[in-house]
């Protein structure tokens, strides 16, 4: 029987040719019932079956075995060697395994990256027994005063690859410079380890990803792409193969799990593969995203690819590894109680591990209570208690502080009345022996309106009670105090009024309400006061309540009218005069708002201004002259004189006549009031004449011109 099926397995070696069938290697791909002698003949033979117990609580800065027992069952006698390896919640900082007691036949590597102890035979290769003596004798060791609370995971297994115990699977770096992502998926699928079918890594979880990117020995191609679809990243490769663990960009989300360095997956050269990062560069056991290719050199070369064995279809069930948990506690304690006055407490905390033990000292003492309560005597003053969760007979670690803070009720000291004016608000404050004073508008209010020992209100037209409690961390004042605010009414609001008053003058200033307190902003303290000067002028009148209100009166001092000028521009006389409200005549009787006349002969005219409140009038008397633009001295009757109309009403006028040339022609006075266009008896030619006029010694002198026409 027996023969019959060794043929038929050289048969089906002889279709394999060299894959891992046909060449069962002990330490990597090695087949789990075949095994090659040296005598070539193939026999029935199973893998090793690996089993071990210790899943413990670790003493602080103490060594611990990592097992409690531990054996192998196989029919070789030995093994070349077996790997120890902290394969979760591992911190390279501080976490060691060590070989302890006397194994003069065994060797260890310790590899500080990846947390792996490696052992192997000092001359040859070590027997099972000494194997089993020497792992029972590892120890972990933590370097920290105060280590990081979880569990460590310990892996034990005779091949090279990483083993995680949380899936059961199998991962390895492979050292291959340059090799690009779709020939390190081809390589990857084409390894097989005892019998488990590889492929490239996909990775869904922290602990995972901790063990196959930051504890590999080295970086490279993961099974991931976005090639299908951009922005979509999908595991290509194993059991989770067209998963989407990724969205988007660099801000992008995943649905699940993913483990990319800071800035990435970025997309810099169309870049559709999933990398784990070169060490020292960001993020250490994360991806980056790379070309096909990547680059020719430097951190983005790719340097080799991580197979993942376990979880495909056909895969034998193996046991050649095994493992055991160290747990250093994680309490959760309450930091913190608050209580008021005196009182006993239930306090209450929890460990992943261990029972909690109770204390009222930080270091030594005696445990007060053990379990995940512990009701405190009656507490009158603050109290700090410690617990630990470290199994019987550790004497290192540091306990967790529970401080009970014991708080006073607070009282409060604060008026219960006051009063103020209508319109204003009003400042309150109150004391309190400890805690936060708060304000209320209700005694149910549970949104305090202020908290703080002075509190001012807003601007009340109505009376109205706050009310006040203070809190000394939640232990609270009761009842609440009550502050109750009368309103008083103001004076009547007179309206603001405006008075003029003529320059040199005087008028009273009288408030509109008596029999209340008076106060002008000139001093006087009286109803009434007389003012002779322009501006603003206040008088605030206080009531029996001491309310205030305020009324202003604005002086306007109107200056008399003076005129100091009145300019003729053709037949138009402008009357100028100081700023006012003024009004303006030429006779005396017809007044009129604007200061420009039209003036039709010439003469004597007297320009007015009058003040419309009656603060004064002025006059100025001023000329009027008129000459025509041409005449004829034919003796038709009609312009046969040339003169200056107006001229008459001056006492010694004088106009002299040029003529072109600025020869004098003529001379017109009082006496001789007319030309007639000759000189010296003679006709003079039509032509252009001109004239300068001087009517009056006060007066400036007047120029023009006119023509003479035969």
């Amino acid at each position: 029987m027996y023969k019959k099926i060794i043929i038929a397995l050289i048969f089906i070696f002889s279709i394999f040719g060299n894959n891992s069938f046909a060449n069962p290697i002990k330490f990597g791909n090695e087949n789990p019932v075949f095994r090659q002698k040296k005598q070539k003949k193939f026999i029935l033979n199973n893998a090793p079956v690996l089993t071990a117990t210790g899943n413990q609580i670790y003493c602080p800065q103490t060594q611990m075995k990592i097992v409690t027992d531990f054996n192998i069952v196989d029919d070789d006698p030995g093994i070349d060697a077996i790997y120890i390896q902290i394969s979760s919640g591992y911190v390279s900082s501080q976490d060691v395994l060590l070989l302890t007691g006397n194994h003069p036949n065994i060797t260890t590597s310790w590899n500080q990256t990846t947390g792996k102890l490696t052992l192997t035979g000092v001359f040859g290769q070590p027997t099972y027994p000494q194997i089993i003596a020497a792992v029972k004798d590892i120890v972990f060791q933590n370097n920290s005063a105060n280590p990081q609370a979880g569990t460590k995971t310990f892996s034990i297994t005779v091949g090279q690859a990483n083993y995680l115990p949380s899936n059961g699977h199998y991962y390895q770096y492979i050292s291959n410079v340059g090799i690009t992502w779709s020939n390190a998926k081809t390589a990857a699928e084409n390894s097989t380890y005892y019998g488990l079918q590889g492929y490239l890594a996909t990775i869904t979880a922290a602990d995972e990803a901790q063990l196959s990117g930051e504890q590999a020995a080295g970086a490279g191609w993961i099974g991931g792409s976005d090639e299908v679809t951009e922005g979509v990243w999908r595991w290509m490769t194993g059991p989770e193969i067209g998963m989407v663990f990724w969205n988007g960009g660099i801000n992008g989300s995943t649905p699940n799990f993913a483990n990319w360095n800071n800035g990435e997956p970025n997309n810099a050269n169309n870049e559709d593969y999933a990398h784990i990062t070169a060490p020292g560069v960001g993020i250490s056991g994360s991806w980056n995203d790379l070309s096909n290719t990547g680059e020719a050199n430097g951190d983005y070369q790719p340097k080799g690819y991580i197979v993942e064995y376990g979880g495909m279809p056909g895969d034998p069930v193996l046991s050649i590894s095994t493992s055991t948990t160290i747990t250093i506690p994680v309490i959760n304690p309450v930091a913190t109680y608050a209580v008021c006055n005196a009182v006993s407490i239930n306090m209450s905390a929890t460990a992943t591990a261990g029972t909690i033990n109770w204390y009222d000292i930080q270091t030594g003492g005696n445990v007060l209570a053990s379990g995940n309560n512990f009701i405190t005597p009656t507490l009158t003053t603050t109290t700090t208690y410690y617990i630990d969760a470290f199994p019987i007979g550790c004497t290192t670690g540091i306990r967790t502080p529970i401080t009970v803070n014991v708080n006073q009720t607070p009282s409060v000291t604060a008026p219960s009345s006051t009063s103020t004016c209508e319109e204003t608000s009003v400042t309150l404050t109150a004391i309190a022996t400890s805690g936060t004073i708060r304000w209320y508008n209700s005694l149910t209010s549970t949104t305090p309106l202020f908290t703080g020992s002075s509190f001012t209100t807003p601007t009340l037209n109505q009376s109205t009670t706050y009310y006040i409690e203070a809190n000394n961390n939640n232990c609270i004042s009761t009842p609440r105090n009550s502050v109750s605010i009368t309103i008083n009414p103001k004076p009547a609001t007179i309206a603001d009024s405006e008075i003029a008053i003529c320059e040199g003058t005087s008028t009273t200033l009288t408030a509109g309400i008596s029999g209340l307190d008076y106060e002008w902003t000139t001093g006087e303290t009286t109803q009434s006061i007389s003012v002779s000067t322009q501006g603003q002028f206040s008088v605030e009148m206080t009531n029996g309540f001491n309310c205030s209100s305020t009324q202003n009166f604005s002086v306007n001092v109107k200056a008399r009218p003076i005129i100091s000028d009145v300019i003729i521009t053709g037949n138009t006389a402008t009357i100028l005069t100081n700023s006012g409200d003024f009004e303006f005549s030429i006779d005396g009787n017809n007044f009129q708002s604007s200061n420009i006349f039209q003036l039709q002969n010439g003469g004597i005219y007297t320009a007015y201004v009058k003040d419309r409140d009656f603060c004064g009038n002025d006059d100025f008397p001023f000329a009027y002259i008129t000459y025509p633009a041409f005449f004829s001295p034919n003796n038709d009757g009609t312009n046969d004189f040339w003169t200056i109309k107006g001229m008459s009403f001056y006492p010694n006028p004088e106009v002299t006549i040029f003529d072109r040339y600025g020869k004098v022609i003529a001379f017109i006075n009082k006496q001789n009031p007319i030309w007639d266009g000759t000189y010296n008896g003679r006709k003079l030619t039509a032509d252009d004449y001109w004239f300068v006029a001087k009517v009056s010694e006060t007066l400036p002198e007047h120029k023009g011109h006119f023509s003479l026409i035969r």
